[in-house]
């Protein structure tokens, strides 16, 4: 099965594709420190929630003076963006590039934002993520990543059933002070709750034993069904009380 096209039956429901919620992130907007008609680059954007989001705030009517790249490789999510764009953020300078994260060609020190949330994959992993973003914004700019963490040492068959590794994610202050590490200055680190995550993963359910409900003929069917099965086993049986995840924001100096 074609690996964008789940996703995009598995998220038609998500606003945001993430484990948060909509009031988490607008809050992390809200504290953002962004100078008059701010330019966001955003990788791994999805349906580019966050981007417009950021657009309708920092832009004046309509996002203008508002610029910004969202950077995606699913046709399905980047679909989405540039139709809801063209609604809500019609004025704002934005730049839609359908490829992977890591291949778009983001001048040094060039963005007053960086953004990157659940898709450290696009720069194998968070700390290649977090140098990507550090490397693109301006001194003064400031790097938001999205990012899961361990919350207790996961077991050998969560690891063996999931094909994740331990040292796929650190954990919570890892997170944190791996950004230290790097230079920049932690902001904020606002973590997801149950709820959020419970919200992420059940939807993905309901969405795609809808899809298969309308679409008998579709060859995909059991593949889809299996692949949510197997990941709803994961999650109920792990990953609810052992990995988290969070907003991490952070300063370059």
């Amino acid at each position: 099965m074609d690996t964008w096209k789940f996703y995009d039956i598995t998220h038609r429901d998500h606003v945001v594709c993430n484990p948060t919620s909509i009031a988490k992130l607008d809050e992390v907007i809200g504290l953002l420190d962004l100078p008059p008609d701010p330019r966001v680059l955003d990788i791994g954007s999805g349906k580019g929630e966050p981007l417009l989001r950021l657009a309708e705030r920092f832009g004046g009517a309509g996002g203008v003076g508002f610029r910004g790249v969202a950077v995606d490789p699913s046709p399905f999510f980047m679909r989405e963006l540039r139709e809801a764009a063209a609604r809500r953020v019609p004025a704002a300078r934005l730049e839609l590039p359908e490829m992977p994260g890591a291949d778009y060609p983001a001048a040094s020190a060039s963005f007053d934002l960086g953004v990157c949330l659940g898709a450290s994959w696009a720069f194998g992993g968070y700390l290649g993520t977090l140098r990507a973003l550090a490397a693109a914004v301006r001194p003064g700019g400031q790097v938001l990543v999205g990012e899961p963490f361990w919350r207790r040492e996961p077991e050998p068959a969560y690891l063996e059933w999931s094909g994740m590794g331990r040292d796929d994610f650190g954990t919570h202050q890892e997170n944190v002070e791996a950004g230290e590490r790097e230079g920049l200055v932690p902001f904020l680190a606002l973590v997801s709750s149950g709820d959020d995550w419970d919200r992420y993963e059940t939807l993905q359910w309901r969405a795609a034993a809808r899809y298969a409900a309308a679409h008998p003929e579709d060859p995909d069917v059991p593949e889809l069904l299996d692949r949510v099965r197997r990941a709803r086993h994961e999650y109920l049986a792990w990953g609810r009380g052992t990995l988290g995840w969070a907003l991490y924001l952070f300063g370059r100096t």
